[in-house]
């Protein structure tokens, strides 16, 4: 039952939400503020109409005290999503990984205390050199969009909840950082990559040629199975990726788009080189017996399971340096036959849908120097076409 209490020209409203672990009576209450031109008859209708409403957020779980801090309510987001299942594993996983510094500077405040300074002044935060762990810098334009986002998203379970009006995250703004260099290989450290890697151990040859030739990403090259592969026709379909997370280990996703759903067709010698590498872990798989786990993958570990991608990760650097090569990731080697690509003629359509992108546009932002620079090229070329014609 609730109890009403006026007080000025406004009503608290409190409600009994159950008992707490010492048998003590939990209650939480709202304020309601009549519309100035509401009667008296019209005021005591909706103010009925209000508590009937409050009565039922409360048995629902949709009502949280207007007390609450950003960190009780993000924590509480967060396990309501898991639990519907709306956000992909990998997203939850990114959004617990940003919890320690966001409730470092804000998790203490009351949800309704929080304004857009408060979020400004966080989000500057994250450029200070020292914060990223890696190049002692300040987390980059991307990292800081991530954080903005977690935040927002509370402020907009917020929202839901009733606690707050607008979303205090609009128009705040990230700061543009410089970007790391990007690693990538050009023309001759490719060849020279896929001459050295011929002496390499076949799974990380098949491995590491494949990424050179496709473009696929970490995840869907440990995430890809033989059934994927058609040895008639020299297609892959990327099916699914390999993720990991604390919580749940290792497991199988949905590729990161729809777009990243998708066949690629690629030279023969691709294919003979994984029917080869296909032999030689058939020869494994019979030596441990019961102790491989039949996943049917093409790039396991060596028991058969997911791999993670430290591994596999640790062991291209190394081989770079021992190469004498620049030291890439696996996401270089996609940035590699992207450039590749944009190198041979290919247009922003073929390469947005070799790398799986979900938009053109996402191509076109991430390498627009190299496609830039293949437009100057082809200017140059009509330019000396039509001086040499002139002269004629």
């Amino acid at each position: 039952m609730a109890t009403i209490t006026k007080r000025n020209n406004s009503y608290e409203i409190r409600v009994s939400c159950g008992y707490d672990l010492s048998g003590k009576q939990v209650r939480v209450s709202k304020t309601w503020t009549p519309p100035p031109n509401l009667t008296q008859k019209q005021t005591e209708k909706e103010l009925a109409r209000q508590v009937v409403l409050f009565e039922e957020q409360v048995r629902t779980g949709q009502f949280v005290s207007n007390n609450i801090k950003f960190e009780t309510l993000a924590k509480q987001w967060l396990q309501q999503v898991e639990l519907e299942g709306n956000l992909k594993p990998l997203t939850i996983n990114k959004y617990k990984q940003m919890q320690e510094r966001t409730y470092k500077a804000i998790g203490h405040l009351k949800i309704t205390e929080i304004n857009r300074i408060h979020i400004q002044r966080f989000i500057n935060s994250l450029t200070k050199d020292g914060v990223n762990q890696l190049t002692k810098g300040g987390l980059s334009t991307k990292s800081q969009k991530g954080y903005l986002g977690f935040v927002s998203n509370v402020m907009n379970y917020a929202i839901d909840c009733n606690i707050i009006i607008d979303n205090p995250c609009h128009n705040v703004h990230t700061i543009k950082t410089e970007s790391r260099e990007r690693v990538v290989f050009t023309l001759e450290e490719s060849q020279l990559f896929l001459e050295k890697l011929e002496q390499a151990e076949p799974r990380y040859k098949a491995m590491f040629t494949l990424a050179l030739y496709s473009g696929f990403r970490h995840g869907e090259l440990l995430g890809l199975k033989w059934d994927d592969i058609d040895f008639d026709t020299c297609v892959i379909t990327i099916n699914r990726i390999a993720l990991y997370t604390k919580d749940k280990g290792h497991f199988f996703g949905e590729p990161k788009t729809k777009s990243s759903q998708r066949s690629l067709k690629l030279p023969q010698v691709i294919l003979d080189m994984l029917a080869e590498y296909k032999k030689q872990q058939a020869v494994n798989r019979l030596a441990l017996g019961d102790r491989w786990q039949n996943n049917s993958l093409v790039f396991p570990n060596d028991f058969g399971a997911i791999m993670h991608q430290s591994i596999s990760r640790r062991w291209l650097q190394e081989f770079c340096r021992k190469n004498d090569l620049p030291v890439v990731t696996v996401h270089g080697l996609r940035h590699a036959n992207a450039s590749l690509l944009i190198s041979s003629g290919a247009d922003v359509k073929t390469v947005s849908s070799t790398l799986g992108h979900s938009q053109t546009s996402t191509t076109l932002d991430i390498y627009a120097h190299s496609f830039a620079l293949k437009q100057a090229e082809a200017s140059q070329a009509v330019a000396e076409l039509l001086t040499s014609c002139k002269r004629a």
